[in-house]
């Protein structure tokens, strides 16, 4: 007995629509993504009661980040050694010997004062004249 096949349907997927879904999935993804920035040292700042917000520019910047230990953090990358020397090269390297670049310095507020002042004096060593301590500003007390 010869049974005979049934004759298959062709399966169409419909391009126009399956492009619309990805546009659509796309546009979702890209509003309610957010972005951070992120280090790679966790920095809680201290509070400021008057100051004024950094000018935002399009210029190269240096931002060294100290942690709670004193570990210091280079534009997110991390140094292996924690002195003034180490801190030196990595700045001078960094900045490819342009010291009016301008140099932020972003310590946790339970960082050991010594930390700080090793960033300054490589700041001041090499020459950079542009420095900022980054602070958040005071909440008033209730």
């Amino acid at each position: 007995m010869k049974f005979r096949r049934k004759a298959r349907e062709n399966v169409d997927i419909g391009l126009a629509p399956l492009i619309d879904v990805v546009f659509i999935l796309l546009l979702f993804f890209v509003v309610t993504t957010t972005f951070t920035r992120e280090t790679q040292l966790q920095v809680d700042l201290p509070e400021a009661a008057s100051g004024s917000p950094p000018q935002e520019t399009e210029q190269k910047r240096l931002e060294v980040v100290i942690d709670v230990s004193g570990n210091f953090s280079l534009n997110g990358k991390s140094l292996v050694k924690h002195d003034l020397n180490t801190l030196m090269a990595a700045l001078s390297k960094e900045s490819g010997g342009d010291t009016s670049l301008p140099m932020i310095i972003s310590a946790d507020g339970k960082t050991p004062h010594q930390a700080v002042i090793t960033a300054m004096d490589a700041a001041g060593k090499l020459g950079f004249a542009h420095l900022r301590i980054t602070t958040i500003e005071a909440q008033p007390e209730p």
